[in-house]
């Protein structure tokens, strides 16, 4: 063997364990831990822990005829929408009339629901008014961080 060959053979070698010493555990991870690498990036897998209680916040979006509001009250137990109650605001007559819809049928998307789960779309045929909904929603959890 040259000297050449032993010498790329041993720096290759470092090399691989250098790779793996930086894929070993932390002493705070072997103990339970995280770092705070995985905190910062989402690394965990456990939700916001949110107070239980009653929120109510208020969510704008944008309709063809102008701007337009919402006012979304819940209930949150564990984390979940226990129960949901939606007030419109529409000043516009075809909004009044989504906003009703989406009154009508947004307890059956959303209760039982956990509130970092929820992403609501489209509600009895009402869109726009989801936009409203899911702003309101993000109020309720920056509101409900404990």
């Amino acid at each position: 063997m040259t000297h050449r060959r032993t010498a790329a053979i041993a720096l290759g070698g470092l090399s691989l364990a250098a790779t793996l010493a930086g894929c070993a555990p932390t002493p705070a991870e072997s103990a339970g831990g995280s770092t705070g690498a995985d905190a910062a990036t989402g690394g965990s897998t456990a939700s916001e822990p949110y107070a239980d209680g009653d929120y109510t916040a208020t969510g704008e979006y944008q309709t063809p005829g102008g701007t337009e509001s919402i006012e979304v009250e819940v209930t949150l137990a564990g984390d979940a929408i226990d129960t949901v109650t939606v007030t419109g605001n529409a000043t516009d007559s075809t909004a009044q009339r989504y906003q009703g819809e989406f009154i009508d049928g947004i307890a059956a998307e959303v209760e039982g629901v956990d509130i970092d789960e929820l992403a609501v779309d489209k509600v009895a045929g009402s869109s726009l008014t989801s936009d409203g909904f899911n702003a309101a929603i993000e109020q309720i959890k920056a509101d409900a961080l404990a």
